[in-house]
This record gives C-alpha cells, structure tokens and sequence, in this order.
C-alpha cells in the first residue's frame, strides 16, 4: 500500500516524527483521531525547541516568501502556529492569516498561544483532512511545510488550494528531499522533489522559482 495515499494522517502529527526519525508515533489523546500525543505541552515544546530553527530556518523561509503588510496568507497544516505567528508578523495588522488543521485540540493550542502573543489577525480553521476549508479567491500565498505528502489525494487538494487564490496568488511547498537526513521521516514516508512537481502540474501549477537553502528540504514557489 502507498502510505503517503493510506488516507488521511495527521498534520499536526508530521513534525514530531521530523524532529525524531527513531521515535515512534505518539498515542491518540484526547479527540485524537489523527494521532496526536496527549501531551500537549511536551508536543509543543518539541515543535519548538531551539535546534529546530537551525535547520527549519523558519524566519528565513517567511522572508523569501516576499509577503507584503496588508496580504493574506494560509499555513496549511499550521500545528501549534511555528509558522503561523511568524507570517501574522509578516503581513502585519492589516494583513490575514489562515491557520488550517485537521485536530481541534491543536488548534486550541494555537488559539492560546495566539492570545499570548497579543496578535490579532490569525484565523484558524478546522479543516477537513480532503478541503482546507479556505475562503475562495481570499490568499496571496499558501505555505504549506512537511505536510503535502500526508494529503490523501495531494493533486485534488492543491487544485482546492489554486481555488483559494487571488489573482496573482502563490503556493508554496517545503517537504523534506527523498534522501537519508540527520533529520526527518522515513524515507517511505517523503516525496521526492520531482514526484511532488509532477503532480503540481497535473493539478495546473508551474514552478515559477526555487530556494536552495534549506540543508534537508527542497522549498518551491509555484503559481497557477
């Protein structure tokens, strides 16, 4: 069977097994139907530990995305909001972000750690683990990191993406290279670069530009 297809796994579950190649996937907690630890705090801490950003990058990532005060963006697959809060950053007081996952209870993790913060332009969504569940025509830029290769039918769902743009609007795909790494999942469980555009332009995308950064992930910019 192919696991990327098995169906419908756990957004917020992806990043534990990033950060921890050997360890192994956490029991479901509470209104876990996709695997969530029921450790929260623990979860989340790990999500954010310092070492991550040395390879993540993540401050760098936003920077190259090219947001602009006023835009709107969506971090599908936004966890407890490590990308999240620092795209509300980017877009600024004026701008939007969608916060879209598949698990209540981290997104009640992400509403808490919104409210610490004291931004006030982060929307989370709980979407369906087929349909974001974005507002038609209402993204700039879709980010979307370590999670494409979990989507159940990843073509159907980036054409439901394409459908969440504006005019002029981006997707952006960081998934970890197919090759072994100090960090990340199983092999099986990665999409090679090729594969991943391969079908992007089944769904109607084109890569329009590409970062070499990032030491473990390949990072594509693509529009309709």
């Amino acid at each position: 069977m192919n696991l990327r297809r098995a169906g419908a796994l756990a957004f917020a579950g992806l990043l534990a097994a990033a950060l921890s190649a050997q360890e192994p996937r956490p029991r479901a907690g509470p209104g876990g139907r996709f695997g969530n630890p029921p450790d929260l705090e623990t979860y989340i801490a790990r999500l954010e530990e310092q070492g991550r950003a040395q390879w993540q990058r993540p401050d760098e990532v936003v920077a190259a995305l090219g947001l602009k005060p006023g835009q709107t963006a969506c971090d599908v697959g936004a966890g407890p909001g490590y990308f999240s809060l620092r795209l509300a950053r980017a877009v600024g007081k004026t701008g939007r972000v969608f916060a879209v996952d598949v698990e209540s209870v981290i997104l009640d993790a992400l509403r808490d750690r919104v409210g610490q913060t004291g931004l006030t332009n982060i929307t989370p969504v709980l979407a369906l683990p087929h349909d974001p569940l974005i507002p038609p025509g209402s993204c700039d830029l879709i980010l979307i990191v370590n999670t494409y290769h979990h989507f159940p039918d990843g073509p159907t769902y980036l054409q439901r993406l394409i459908a969440a743009l504006k005019p002029g609007g981006r997707i952006a795909n960081v998934d970890f290279q197919k090759r072994r790494t100090a960090i990340g999942p199983p092999l099986e469980q990665r999409l090679a670069r090729e594969d991943f555009l391969k079908e992007a332009g089944a769904a109607g995308l084109r890569l329009v530009s590409e970062k070499r950064f990032l030491p473990y992930q390949y990072f594509l910019l693509l529009a309709p």
